[in-house]
């Protein structure tokens, strides 16, 4: 059989990879700490979980219209009304099956073979499989601490070509943890669009970021740029990772290309899923993920403070998500020897920064505080012996 080229030149995601190993590490018997993997251990609300029972009944679950439940678009809409001060028109909300599912949908939309679409180094590394997947030429903009790991202005416009037709921004990053900006991600969205350039805004753990002094939560790109593409999901701030829902928002004249994409390719997300999120949004389920959000950051100080205990400096503390990005290089090991090591001596897994890009990742590594405070402070024990032993 002929494996396409497409299919050949996608890389691993060497997070689900370690995973993979310390699974069977596991079931040889040896317990792991499990920090590789972004995935809350709260689960959905409980009201959600309820929910799912009462439409799982018995009752037909046909299928929805392509774009989703009126009622969950509306809700989602009402969501960044609420959240963020933003007036979406539900018209524009698209549901989908996860936030990989608007990538692919969005990537489908906008990208021609040859164009070239600028992503930060180091970023997400599906988002940059999946437009490449469409025949994007993918430019990975070198970032350091300096801009937190994130692009800007003026890096975007110094890595900007002729080639250039889209910028693909992660805003809380994984890896990082770390936010753009609100005013330089306004002034990187205006010169993509001064230029012709769509903007893709990957919001997936915006409402796990931190509020301001005020207590207000962040705002969304749409403040900033109305017809940027922003994805968004369930799994992060509502615990759904395995339901795989999310959603997009997108400029008015995309949304019937997006429906007819969706026809094709998915028809449409989950329907128990989608009809279970409604509860995503009631006052009860938002008070539980506000505590669940204030709770990583509680997780995030306890990560910041052991790994400064250790000797494994953090460049730029995160100020969302659930992830530190921390720097290895002193310990004369690679950021994937460092990991393998971790996994096979110390029992625990962690992901190297070869998964995110190039210029940091030979010395940095992904660790997930997504797991317990327990695991975490269990973590933190075990790979401080693990790097004792490494200066033995």
């Amino acid at each position: 059989m002929r494996i396409s080229r497409r299919a050949q030149g996608i890389a691993p995601f060497y997070a689900l990879e370690f995973g993979k190993h310390a699974a069977a590490l596991e079931a040889a018997g040896h317990p792991v700490v499990k920090l590789s993997i972004g995935e809350p251990d709260f689960g959905a609300p409980p009201a959600v979980l309820s929910a799912l029972r009462d439409v799982t009944d018995g009752r037909p679950l046909p299928y929805t219209p392509p774009l989703g439940v009126p009622a969950l678009r509306e809700a989602i809409a009402g969501f960044y009304r609420t959240q963020h001060g933003v007036t979406v028109d539900p018209a524009r909300v698209v549901v989908t099956a996860g936030a990989s599912a608007a990538l692919v949908l969005a990537a489908a939309a906008l990208v021609d073979p040859g164009d070239e679409v600028l992503i930060a180094d180091p970023s997400y590394p599906c988002n940059r499989q999946i437009v490449e997947s469409f025949g994007a030429q993918v430019t990975l903009v070198p970032t350091g601490a300096e801009s937190r790991f994130q692009l800007n202005a003026a890096s975007v416009r110094a890595s900007w070509s002729e080639r250039t037709r889209g910028v693909m921004v992660a805003t809380p990053s994984n890896p990082t943890g770390t936010s753009v900006p609100g005013d330089e991600l306004g002034a990187l969205c205006d010169l993509a669009r001064e230029r012709g350039a769509w903007r893709l805004v990957d919001e997936i753990y915006l409402n796990l970021s931190d509020h301001d002094e005020q207590g207000r939560p962040p705002r969304s790109a749409l403040s900033r740029d109305p017809d940027a593409v922003v994805v968004n999901s369930f799994s992060k701030y509502f615990g759904m990772t395995g339901w795989r829902l999310g959603w997009c928002v997108v400029p008015e004249d995309l949304v019937p290309v997006l429906e007819r994409l969706t026809q094709n390719y998915f028809l449409c997300a989950s329907t128990p899923a989608q009809y279970a999120a409604l509860a995503c949004f009631t006052p009860e389920s938002l008070a539980v993920c506000e505590e669940r959000r204030v709770e990583f950051g509680r997780r995030r100080a306890l990560v910041l403070d052991g790994l400064a205990r250790i000797g494994l400096p953090v460049p730029v503390p995160p100020d969302g998500a659930f992830y530190v990005y921390f720097d290895v290089g002193a310990t004369g090991l690679t950021s994937w020897e460092f990991c393998e090591r971790a996994l096979r001596e110390a029992h625990v897994a962690l992901t190297p920064g070869r998964d995110f890009g190039t210029r940091s990742a030979p010395t940095h590594v992904r660790l997930s505080y997504a797991a317990s405070t327990d695991e975490l402070r269990e973590g933190i024990r075990r790979l401080g012996a693990f790097v004792r032993g490494l200066g033995a």
